[in-house]
């Protein structure tokens, strides 16, 4: 019969074993670096509280020579006649930082953006206002995991935080996944600022905000 002291050296030479095998593993077979991003294509249409929807249409003039952008789709409501327009983009390998975002896709300059502000909603995460030719904007990150983000520094935070897990850790042993997640649906909306100020177009847009993310977040694509 064995003691606990054998019986704890046994156990520490097969934990040993099993790591140096799955090390190997990743070493010498490292699956997850060809592993595809799984296809996604956004819903035609998303349901939005108090709002009613009009046409989608797909935004796919940059996703053929762009291999971070996955898919796009441009979504418009009304309320009251007032027209919103929401742009979401599926990005991979994103890094998280809305002022590249606008830059590389839309053509918005950071010197461009008027009335700057970054808030944070609680359990939703960071959101940006901004006005650039009168229209008033909310842009976000939603990640798979955590709350959303505006920079690359918060990106990287969260990643650092909700993906080196011991789970995630071991999935990335076993080479099922990549150690971080650093996918991101963009979200990019906005409304005519017309007779009204850019702060009271900014409740608008908040209020809007959290219906917005909680369905994108549920519906997250599969890595």
């Amino acid at each position: 019969m064995l003691d606990w002291k054998s019986l704890r050296i046994w156990l520490l030479a097969f934990v040993f074993g099993a790591t140096l095998s799955v090390m190997g593993k990743v070493i010498w077979y490292p699956t997850t670096s060809a592993r595809p991003i799984t296809p996604f294509e956004f819903p035609a249409t998303v349901p939005l509280p108090e709002w009613q929807p009009l046409e989608s249409q797909g935004l796919t003039g940059q996703t053929a020579v762009d291999k971070t952008l996955q898919a796009g789709k441009h979504y418009r409501y009304i309320q009251n006649d007032l027209p919103l327009d929401i742009k979401m983009r599926y990005l991979v390998q994103s890094g998280g930082d809305i002022n590249k975002f606008l830059q590389k896709y839309i053509g918005i300059e950071p010197a461009s953006q008027e009335l700057i502000v970054s808030r944070q909603q609680k359990k939703i995460g960071f959101h940006r206002l901004f006005v650039y030719q009168e229209r008033a904007y909310l842009s976000s990150c939603i990640n798979p995991r955590g709350g959303s983000m505006v920079t690359s520094y918060q990106f990287k935070k969260n990643r650092d935080i909700y993906d080196v897990r011991s789970r995630r850790l071991l999935l990335w042993l076993l080479g099922q996944v990549k150690l971080q997640d650093n996918r991101c649906l963009w979200a990019h909306l906005s409304i005519p600022l017309e007779n009204s100020s850019p702060e009271a177009a900014y409740q608008v847009l908040e209020n809007v905000w959290p219906d917005w993310y909680d369905w994108w977040y549920l519906h997250f694509p599969k890595p």
